[in-house]
């Protein structure tokens, strides 16, 4: 006989709906438009079979890759350098002599190469965790901050910028993870790994890294929840149907790796145009700050620039403590350097994109909004501490 398995679809709970149902029309598209059955029908051998792709995928990238960079740059200690406008070195010399367009070209460029890895990592990463969580049952809680828990938990070991997140953000959410928890690990990927918390406390003064996990703290507790509740709430409906349980380990593979499949593309499709736009639009802003932009005199709306470009710019991991850091050797006032420090890296472009087109263009307003105020907000106070 086969055995009694359970299909948990999601249907949208009107209890928790805090704007009529015409407003999450967006919300709901998206999600629609996966295309991935949001369905605990898979055998526990597929099961297996995902977890098996989920963790050799991220095993490849953290020992081959990811955390072997991530220790050289902290090896490299106060000899850390930077060659690139927005990436740690660079495929193509770029010289302010040279024509604006050719600058941003070259730029553009040089950031694609320098996430040539970890954007790959993303999008295969993003589609496996889509594979193997839409196999399971639950994937959230009732609980907005514990989902924002789960998430940052989630994110901190994975290891990737704020950029190479973002498609594994659009896997996690596909599969029917929280918007919580969706924002919280975007946050702590880039902010919460331990080896640029560890660059981040040997490079700057104990207040410096204070602010920076106060306003990180406030990402993952307040704001993830805070935009997260906003979003189109679900409700698991269970309804038990049977199920064969002789899955032969070929069915399991062949269903596991077509799922994957569709991950992929569900992934990549939106994902691969994206990249190239931030890499044109990070560029042309980079290259449009004059170089000594950062020497000014500390004002209010200084501090405002600073952190509307800081959110906005898509560097790589451990870019904002190295850049941050030459830039208060060089007699960058601490105000702009703390800025900086807490809204470079964090979010981008990419990842507004990244959250528009996935979660919805009101939330990724939103993001960048919180991301750049409390960058303002570090700034401000550090200033007043003189």
């Amino acid at each position: 006989m086969g055995t009694r398995k359970v299909l948990s679809i999601y249907y949208p709970s009107p209890q928790a709906l805090p704007y009529p149902p015409e407003e999450m029309v967006a919300t709901q598209t998206a999600t629609l438009e996966s295309g991935i059955p949001f369905a605990s029908t898979s055998s526990w051998k597929s099961r297996i079979l995902a977890v098996v792709l989920l963790l050799g995928i991220a095993g490849y990238f953290w020992a081959g890759s990811r955390y072997p960079a991530l220790y050289k740059k902290y090896s490299q200690g106060t000899t850390l350098k930077v060659t690139g406008a927005i990436t740690f070195g660079t495929v193509y010399a770029v010289d302010h002599s040279m024509p604006l367009q050719q600058r941003v070209w070259r730029t553009a460029v040089n950031w694609l190469q320098a996430n040539e890895i970890g954007m790959t990592f993303g999008f295969f990463f993003g589609a496996a965790a889509l594979t193997f969580l839409a196999m399971l049952p639950r994937r959230r809680t009732e609980n907005r901050y514990l989902n924002a828990l789960i998430g940052a938990a989630t994110g901190a070991p994975l290891g990737v910028c704020a950029n190479c997140v973002a498609p594994i953000a659009r896997g996690l959410y596909a599969s029917g993870m929280s918007s919580e928890s969706v924002l919280a690990a975007m946050f702590s990927s880039p902010s919460l790994n331990v080896i640029v918390l560890a660059m981040a406390f040997a490079l700057f003064p104990l207040p410096v890294v204070g602010l920076k996990m106060v306003t990180v703290a406030l990402l993952i507790l307040v704001v993830a929840p805070m935009v997260g509740a906003r979003q189109l709430q679900t409700a698991a409906v269970a309804c038990p149907i049977s199920i064969s349980g002789s899955e032969t380990w070929g069915q399991a593979f062949r269903s596991t790796a077509w799922s994957f499949l569709k991950s992929f593309w569900y992934v990549f499709r939106i994902g691969a145009p994206f990249m190239v736009l931030a890499a044109l639009f990070g560029a042309l802003i980079i290259e449009l700050v004059p170089q000594n932009a950062l020497m000014a005199h500390v004002t209010l709306i200084g501090i405002v620039a600073v952190a509307l470009i800081g959110t906005f710019l898509p560097v790589p991991m451990a870019f904002d403590v190295a850049i941050a850091y030459l830039a208060m050797t060089r007699g960058v006032p601490l105000p702009y350097v703390v800025t900086l420090l807490c809204t470079l890296g964090i979010y981008s472009v990419y990842s507004f994109a990244m959250v528009g087109k996935t979660i919805s263009w009101k939330a990724a307003a939103a993001v960048y909004g919180a991301v750049a105020f409390l960058g303002v907000l570090a700034g401000l106070t550090m200033r007043l501490l003189g």
